[in-house]
């Protein structure tokens, strides 16, 4: 009898270690998940530079990236079922890498575009397969650390990218060492393949059956509050991708900054989202969603204020890391409280519709403001992110009250 439950004990003490390792991989895809999100923004200065585009065609070529991403976010769930969540990661990531060579290698403008769609197809579906599998796999805390890692990946980008700037090297330099780290990771992927399938055995989260098969649900969309929360995400898209995209820019041509100064600045940016996540992560143990999303609108209303203060040198940096750290904790908070407000036989198809209007926002805000700003000064920046950061707050206090929310 000892014997056996020496043997059962052992057992489990294996199954955990393989379950705390494959969280050790699942983390590090989420760093490579980030690295090329934040890339295209601090190497356009460079860009224009070497082929003499405009400034708003960079939004063209991030539109074609997000719209990779929205595509293949909704076909996860039909690509998992056939493949698994272990090999779809592992092709997705084998795609974002080669996409990123491509970047590195391209002659000319319009290969970007080229590149940019398999880039965005590998992005979106990595997204939607590791937070679905974390989600059914592991605790709800590890759900929360999963975007500070993202945030460090989002970090690091712009790090690589202005140390080879720095260095005297290209842009597309920068691209390529993304690149190796890409495909050295889906080398890593390759070899864990064994332990995803050993861990398949969490219950599967079943949809209702009034949402089980339809794509879109016009009734959830009916459901008080659901229109606010969905605006929601796609405004605090709008301002985190915006700042990413055309920040590097706005310090080049505002503050006399120079490009790989500006770049290293993004990333502190970035860093500042990534920090403010994992201290997120300890607030909200004494501290609700409500009160989280609030002051967090708020500190990010402040930061984009403080743009239009010229302040140069140093100075120039505090609205950056203002707006990151008010940004930390709404995508988390906004994701965590869904089925508290809308309820939980129907969170999954909220939540679902929730990513996708994020990457909306995400597809459609940045390339607008770049036309924008083109076309009249790039001053008008902090503007256009202060309405956003108003739209946020009042949008989230709204849901709020449509939905009776209390503590």
């Amino acid at each position: 009898m000892n014997r056996k439950r020496m043997v059962l004990i052992f057992v489990f003490s294996i199954e955990r270690h393989m379950m705390t390792i494959l969280l050790i991989i699942i983390y590090f895809a989420f760093i490579s998940l980030g690295l090329p999100d934040s890339l295209l923004g601090v190497a356009w200065p460079s860009v224009q530079t070497n082929w003499g585009v405009s400034l708003d065609s960079a939004g063209l070529v991030s539109m074609f990236i997000i719209s990779g991403t929205i595509i293949s976010s909704f076909l996860s769930g039909y690509f998992i079922k056939r493949l698994g969540t272990g090999k779809i990661v592992l092709i997705s990531c084998l795609i974002t890498g080669l996409s990123l060579f491509g970047f590195s290698i391209a002659p000319s403008y319009i290969w970007l575009f080229i590149f940019g769609i398999p880039l965005g197809l590998g992005g979106g579906t990595v997204d939607a397969s590791l937070n679905n599998y974390v989600a059914l796999h592991y605790k709800s805390h590890h759900m929360n650390w999963l975007h500070s890692f993202w945030g460090m990946g989002a970090t690091f980008g712009p790090v690589i990218m202005g140390n080879a700037l720095a260095a005297g090297l290209s842009w597309q330099r920068g691209y390529r060492i993304i690149s190796f780290i890409q495909l050295s990771l889906a080398l890593l992927l390759a070899i864990s393949l064994p332990l995803w399938k050993k861990n398949t055995k969490a219950k599967e989260v079943k949809p209702s059956k009034d949402i089980k098969h339809k794509i879109i649900n016009k009734e959830v969309f009916m459901q008080s509050g659901v229109k606010y929360a969905l605006s929601t995400f796609a405004f605090y898209c709008a301002i985190e991708l915006s700042v990413g995209l055309w920040g590097s820019s706005f310090l080049v041509q505002t503050k006399n900054i120079t490009a790989d100064k500006a770049a290293y600045w993004i990333a502190l940016y970035y860093g500042s989202i990534t920090v403010g996540r994992f201290i997120s992560g300890f607030i909200s143990i004494k501290i609700n969603n409500k009160t989280m999303i609030r002051y967090g609108a708020l500190i990010a209303l402040i930061g984009t204020f403080l743009l239009i203060i010229p302040a140069k040198n140093t100075y120039a940096l505090i609205p950056f890391l203002l707006i990151g750290l008010g940004l930390s904790p709404i995508f988390p908070a906004m994701i965590h409280e869904t089925p508290n407000r809308f309820g939980v036989h129907v969170s999954q198809t909220i939540i679902g519709y929730q990513m996708a209007f994020a990457y909306i926002g995400s597809l459609v805000f940045p390339p607008l403001f770049g036309l924008i700003i083109e076309s009249t000064d790039m001053m008008l920046l902090p503007i256009l992110l202060i309405v956003c950061a108003v739209i946020i707050l009042i949008f989230s206090e709204r849901i709020n009250v449509a939905t009776k929310y209390k503590n």
